[in-house]
């Protein structure tokens, strides 16, 4: 559905997205990461042909956006950067003015897509009166109009509470489900990302540091919690005998392949030292993201 090679984009002297290739195939939840400036809002923009790029091919639902920008799109649904509305309008207006800008669009479809993302008994309210939440519910009904086999989100649950981000949540599985929708998403909130998304790519400055599944992110570290009355020595005895690979915040420890906890608590009593707790634990994305992080600015140093 998406298909990105070798893509460059320059802002002047800036490079924003530095040979970028990335696939994202049918029927997928896609998540794009990355801290503020990293090239995400770049690449999205791209892939929707507001920017163009200097060099390299992108390519949406089978053709290249830059030659064929209207093929490429005609599938499409966004929310990207922030959704504008008309205020002063109803959210139903608002759907209305905007199917204006595409193709004419039937008031079934629009009060079908109202349904989808539980707009109805608001939609004739005044915008000016939604909540976040709500404005966050009609930007992805205004995604939905066009009957869109790929929905690009960035940032859907962008400022909502927590009730909101879990409602958020639930539209998009089930519009993923019932639909068969391709999905790339673009998110800050790694946690979402983690229940949301079946592969991700990473980037950083600009560059793709990482691209795979959920799980690899989750096999590449065997992290033990650890705490001991004195963990600098703890950490340096486990190096010096080859049982780690690593410590990280005062408190966990990475095993080399084959290293078992007993044995770790064998070395360290056997040096005197006391060992209080000793827990394997499982990466989450957000440990894997900032350890990928913490590894690319050492890198650079």
């Amino acid at each position: 559905m998406i298909q990105l090679r070798n893509v460059q984009k320059r802002f002047g002297h800036r490079l924003a997205v530095n040979d970028l290739s990335l696939s994202v195939p049918a029927g997928e939840i896609f998540g794009l990461l990355g801290h503020n400036g990293a090239g995400k809002s770049t690449a999205i923009g791209m892939m929707l042909g507001q920017v163009w790029p200097t060099s390299g091919e992108v390519k949406v639902c089978g053709h290249e956006v830059s030659s064929h920008r209207d093929r490429a799109l005609q599938k499409v649904g966004a929310i990207f950067e922030t959704p504008a509305f008309y205020d002063y309008l109803s959210g139903w207006r608002n759907l209305e003015i905007f199917t204006h800008f595409t193709a004419r669009t039937s008031d079934a479809r629009i009060r079908e897509v109202v349904d989808w993302v539980g707009l109805t008994g608001r939609e004739h309210g005044q915008v000016r009166t939604y909540s976040h939440g709500m404005r966050a519910r009609l930007a992805l009904a205004q995604a939905l109009l066009p009957h869109p086999e790929l929905l690009i989100l960035d940032e859907p649950g962008e400022g909502l509470d927590p009730e909101g981000i879990h409602e958020m949540r639930e539209t998009i599985l089930r519009l993923q489900r019932e639909l068969n929708l391709t999905i790339l998403l673009s998110s800050h909130l790694l946690s979402e990302v983690e229940q949301l998304c079946t592969r991700i790519a990473v980037l950083n400055q600009g560059q793709k540091v990482f691209e795979g599944s959920l799980a690899d992110t989750k096999r590449r570290k065997q992290l033990v919690r650890l705490r001991v009355n004195d963990f600098a020595l703890a950490a340096a005895t486990l190096t010096e005998a080859g049982l780690i690979s690593s410590h990280q915040d005062g408190e966990r420890i990475e095993l080399v392949a084959g290293a078992e906890t007993d044995a770790v608590v064998r070395r360290l009593v056997g040096q005197g030292i006391c060992v209080y707790e000793i827990a394997p634990e499982a990466e989450t994305l957000e440990s894997f993201y900032l350890s990928l992080m913490n590894a690319q600015r050492a890198e650079k140093k």
